[in-house]
């Protein structure tokens, strides 16, 4: 995986997929894991907050059509994105833990956990459609918000990051893609970094803010 990737994921606020589940997700309603093919080697097995790199079809239950394919978007790209942070429905979230790189699983999402009643219409998802999805799993990554990109800000280890850490690992990421950017784009990259991560305006953003996820320490 490209640094430019793990920049853009660090700095730009997390996209949401275009629907969440709705209201509270009933005891019976799960999602359902059939595991396809899993590697002699397992290893490491996905957590909250690690960066997946996979391919996906998507079918409705109902009748066995297909609404998605990942191998059809995107020049056929494997989907990179972050687990557990609602950057896919919530069933693909929890279908997608404790998965090894080289597997692949079978998944029957409920709509509680999908799309739910309003559905999806531009992907032709109707509304309370139970989904099935077949996944192919092909790389695990420490995600963007993990203790270890944090500490590799965090140069004098004070476990905070201030503008001048955070415009020095702008500087180096820069350098390292080698993209032609205005002047100005350093400047506002940074501001907008603080506006959305500083919520308590001191000037640093703490470990609570810049989002490290349970399993981490610091």
């Amino acid at each position: 995986m490209g640094r430019g990737l793990t920049l853009l994921l660090l700095l730009l606020p997390l996209l949401a997929a275009p629907a969440r589940a709705e209201g509270g997700t009933a005891v019976a309603e799960q999602v359902q894991i059939e595991v396809l093919h899993l590697p002699e080697t397992c290893s490491p097995k996905s957590k909250k907050g690690d960066l997946l790199n996979a391919h996906y079809d998507g079918f409705l239950a109902s009748d066995g059509s297909k609404f998605y394919c990942s191998r059809t978007h995107n020049e056929g790209h494997p989907k990179w994105f972050v687990l557990g942070v609602g950057q896919v429905i919530k069933g693909l979230d929890i279908a997608m833990m404790n998965m090894c790189p080289g597997e692949k699983r079978k998944v029957t999402i409920p709509p509680s956990l999908a799309y739910g009643q309003q559905g999806y219409a531009q992907s032709k998802i109707p509304p309370n459609a139970t989904l099935i999805f077949e996944i192919e799993l092909y790389a695990v990554n420490k995600g963007p918000r993990s203790v270890e990109a944090f500490n590799q800000i965090d140069k004098d280890g004070d476990k905070k990051l201030s503008e001048l850490e955070i415009s020095q690992y702008l500087k180096e990421e820069f350098a390292r893609d080698g993209k032609k950017r205005h002047a100005s784009a350093h400047d506002e990259i940074l501001a907008d970094i603080f506006k959305k991560n500083d919520h308590d305006g001191d000037g640093f953003i703490s470990a609570k803010e810049y989002n490290v996820y349970q399993h981490d320490e610091l």
